[in-house]
Order: structure tokens, then C-alpha cells, then sequence
């Protein structure tokens, strides 16, 4: 049985999924095709039910459901691991100010899209692109502002900029939990025995591409976007961690408070309760 599966060039995906497409370890019975494609790519085609296992941001899923329903294995939670609101250094504003400012966002359906309109409801000047471009789009003056994620969160003092505020922070303040960033969803045509056997062979990929760590697999290294080597082990130690073997219940209870959020900001509770949202 051949199935595709979407996740994202970057080095905390391709670290995760590695042995399994490759089948270092035993996939029993499985083939696994991989396809790659940035978050946002990824959260709207989940819209449109394109895969049928994929990575997405959170606010994708909560919109894709009851199509998808979430594995245990292979999300991005944490502490410490938000998007980070930026400007140049010489930027005379402050956070009163934002939300009469523009900003570059890494797509409609992001997580960090949603985690900036919960610290900024008011905000209105927003544009969307790619999270590579968002560097530079505020140091040309595109924007004002924009918010980073993925390694772009270790690289901006670098190119001349500066952090405003931590999104993933004001989340952890208020909320109380750790941050919901992305998860591997399925889809609902999956029986409930294949859905399991793929959520415990993710959780084995992941397992063994620890055993070989720092060692990084040939796939992580050709997909980062000529990244060093320690900025690759710099993402993967702060996206990839227990939660990304399993959810337990305080990720779980992370991502329904999320989910909350995401339904009083939309001002519906016309979404799938709770209980739909896991395998």
C-alpha cells in the first residue's frame, strides 16, 4: 500500500519522517511517498482534502475538520518555540502601535497568523508570503513589521533586524499551555488500525533518527536551504521534542485550547467538538 504524504522541506519535518520514507526502519507493509511543499502550500491543500496524510499548521486543521482527524506523532508543540514579531533596528515604533503598521505573515491559515491576531485583534494592514521572503520584505521597507518562523527565528539579528515581541510567549502568559504549532493530520477514509500503525511508525522514524543524532540524515541536510549545519540542529532541537513522539494529554489539552481560541476569533462554534479532533 503506497501512500503520499505531505510535510515541509524544513529540518524538524525532514528529520521526523527520514527513516520512514526511506524505510530504514521496517514500515511493515506501508510505502510511504513523500511531498514536499512549504506550511502553506500544505494547510490549503488540506482545505481542498489533496493528501491524504499531511502536515499543517493548526488553524488549517481546525478549518479542514472533520475531513482530517490528528495522529499522536509528528507535531510541533513546545515552550519557547513561537513565532517572533520583528522590525529593522531602526524602527521607532512600538507594540501600541501595531496594529495601525503592516506586516508580513507566513500565510492566511498559519499558526503564527492566528497567534499574531490573538495579541493583535485590531490589526488590519496584513500581507501574506512566503516565510523565507519575510526577512527581507521589512528590511526593503515592503512592511513594517513581520513575523518569523522556522529558522528565520535564528537568523534575523544577523540580517539587521529586531525582535518586538515573542507571540509563542504572550500564548504561554495567558493561556497557560504550551504552544500548538503544527500536526500531522489523516484523513477520515483511513480506518482506525491503519491510522494507528501509521502514528506508531512515525513515532519509530522519529525514534530513529534520535538514535543517530547529531549524525544528520543526507535527506535533512539536502532539503535546508543551504543552512548550516548548526543552525539545522538549533531548529531541530527546538521544533522536534515528546511532544513530537506523542501528544500526551497536555499537548492534547494545548491544541483544545487553541481550538477554542480559534472559534471565539471566528465568533462560531459551527466547527467539530473536541472529541473529533484525534484518532
Amino acid at each position: 500500500m503506497k501512500i503520499k504524504i505531505g510535510f515541509s522541506p524544513c529540518p524538524n519535518d525532514t528529520f521526523i519522517f527520514d527513516a520512514l520514507i526511506h524505510s530504514k526502519i521496517n514500515t511493515e507493509g506501508l510505502e510511504f511517498e513523500p511531498v514536499l511543499e512549504d506550511v502553506e502550500t500544505l494547510n490549503q491543500w488540506a482545505l481542498e482534502e489533496k493528501l491524504p496524510i499531511t502536515k499543517l499548521s493548526f488553524p488549517a486543521f481546525f478549518s479542514a475538520l472533520p475531513h482530517y482527524k490528528l495522529l499522536d506523532a509528528g507535531s510541533a508543540l513546545g515552550k519557547g518555540v513561537g513565532p517572533l514579531l520583528v522590525t529593522t533596528k531602526n524602527w521607532q515604533g512600538d507594540l501600541n502601535t501595531v496594529p495601525t503598521q503592516t506586516v508580513a505573515l507566513p500565510g492566511f491559515n498559519t499558526t503564527a497568523h492566528l497567534l499574531f491576531s490573538i495579541a493583535f485583534p485590531t490589526a488590519q494592514q496584513k500581507k501574506f508570503m512566503l516565510f523565507s521572503s519575510i526577512e527581507e520584505a521589512v528590511l526593503q521597507g515592503e512592511t513594517a513589521l513581520g513575523v518569523l518562523i522556522h529558522e528565520n527565528r535564528f537568523t534575523y539579528d544577523q540580517k539587521g533586524l529586531k525582535k518586538l515581541m515573542d507571540l509563542g510567549a504572550h500564548w504561554e502568559e495567558t493561556r497557560k499551555v504550551p504552544i500548538p504549532l503544527g500536526g500531522i493530520a489523516i484523513h477520515h477514509s483511513f480506518s482506525g488500525e491503519i491510522a494507528n500503525k501509521i502514528q506508531q511508525l512515525i513515532r519509530k522514524s522519529l525514534e530513529y533518527a534520535w538514535s543517530k543524532y547529531p549524525t544528520l540524515p543526507e535527506f535533512v541536510v539536502n532539503h535546508a536551504q543551504a543552512m548550516q549545519e548548526e543552525v539545522m540542529r538549533q531548529h531541530i532541537q527546538l521544533y522536534v521534542n515528546d511532544y513530537s513522539l506523542s501528544l500526551q494529554q497536555e499537548g492534547r489539552n494545548a491544541i483544545e485550547v487553541l481550538f477554542d481560541t480559534y472559534k471565539q476569533l471566528k465568533g462560531t462554534s459551527d466547527f467539530a467538538s473536541e472529541k473529533s479532533l484525534f484518532i
